[in-house]
């Protein structure tokens, strides 16, 4: 088959990438894009990647040496350490994202959601006034950041997606090294403050945390803000247009809002990718995989495998969505998965709510299959 190269993909294949993804599932499920670059889309084999111990999760080299900011937050982030710096940040984190924290905060998840609702009465930019906010807001109170850099806080997660490898060829690290360089300075201070006056936020539990360097507390919080950013708007906007398509679907998603999450998580995956590298030498799919390639595992055509999941373009919101990949699998197993579901649960019964009559009046997806999903929806009328 032709390599395999999403950089170069005509919109509507990036709206919809499914059938490409059949025809290399199919075809050449463990397939060479060029020499040391490995595209994966079966089940089996993503998930034997990771769950493997063969391979690792490394600082991206795609960043410019240029953005040093940029650079040493990301070194930091929680998604590309090893163990043992990532066994040791995770399970100091995990305690503060486990189900019960989440649970303590679902309630003011629903006053966020109701609050970005209320404006919406006439036409609007879903991504824009509702997506793209409430995760933003919402790990704002994790980390204790006060509401008036709530937009500072918005913009500057934005500004930091543009590092994203298919947004780099149009000069996206510009922005993207402002934004480290202001956060990590302003997550120093406000450690600096909480060292002397701890509170009951995340910057606290870090800043006091034994052994965590100065690079390690920013450069996690940096991460904390983007990773419970872009994620969550992909898959509130994503779900609105597989709900919008399927009206009959929304007294399920009341009854079973868990349920329907993962379905619509597995259904249309908020992140397309993910990239291991091969620590070692390994036999994947019938292929050999040397210790070095570069190996991207295609979550999105793993999670319509029907080897795993029978029926799988059909959206069921009562499936069995057990180990599906679109939060990962291993010990990189998305950390804000419990704030995400928490999040998406909360917020699309509220939208069935507050917005019936409406419909898609326009939707355009960003040149992105990593991090997929609309950056805008427009919405005139709901249907249902």
């Amino acid at each position: 088959m032709e390599p395999f190269s999403p950089r170069d993909w005509p919109a509507a294949d990036i709206a919809n990438p499914y059938p490409v993804y059949r025809r290399y599932r199919a075809a050449d499920p463990v397939h060479q894009a060029e020499p040391g670059t490995w595209y994966v889309f079966g089940y089996d084999d993503v998930a034997d990647v990771l769950s493997s111990k063969a391979f690792g999760r490394n600082m991206p080299a795609h960043i410019p040496g240029r953005n040093d900011a940029l650079r040493r937050s990301v070194e930091n982030w929680l998604v590309f350490l090893d163990p043992p710096r990532h066994t040791r940040l995770r399970r100091l984190l995990s305690a503060e994202l486990s189900t019960r924290v989440v649970a303590d905060l679902r309630p003011r998840i629903a006053a966020v959601a109701r609050g970005l609702l209320r404006p919406l009465a006439g036409p609007h930019d879903f991504v824009k006034e509702f997506a793209a906010p409430l995760p933003v807001l919402v790990i704002s109170e994790l980390l204790g950041v006060p509401g008036s850099l709530h937009p500072w806080f918005r913009e500057r997660a934005e500004w930091l997606q543009q590092a994203s490898s298919a947004r780099a060829a149009r000069d996206g690290f510009t922005k993207a090294e402002t934004a480290a360089r202001e956060l990590t300075e302003y997550f120093a201070g406000q450690a600096r403050l909480r060292r002397r006056s701890p509170r009951r936020d995340l910057v606290s539990l870090l800043a006091n945390a034994p052994g965590l360097t100065d690079d390690e507390i920013t450069g996690t919080c940096v991460h904390l803000l983007t990773a419970g950013h872009e994620t969550t708007t992909n898959l509130l906007g994503k779900s609105v247009l597989a709900l919008a398509a399927r009206p009959a679907l929304a007294d399920r998603l009341r009854a079973r809002p868990s349920a329907a999450v993962d379905e619509l998580v597995r259904y249309d995956a908020p992140v397309q990718m993910v990239t291991r590298w091969a620590t070692e030498p390994r036999a994947l799919g019938g292929r050999r995989i040397d210790s070095g390639d570069k190996v991207v595992l295609v979550l999105g055509s793993a999670n319509r495998d029907p080897t795993r999941f029978p029926e799988p373009d059909r959206l069921y919101l009562d499936r069995d969505t057990s180990r599906h990949c679109g939060f990962g699998l291993g010990i990189h197993y998305c950390l804000g998965a419990q704030l995400a579901r928490a999040e998406a649960e909360i917020a699309l019964p509220l939208l069935l709510d507050f917005l019936p009559g409406r419909t898609v009046d326009g939707v355009h997806f960003g040149h992105d299959m990593v991090f997929h999903g609309p950056t805008r929806l427009l919405l005139s009328r709901w249907a249902g």
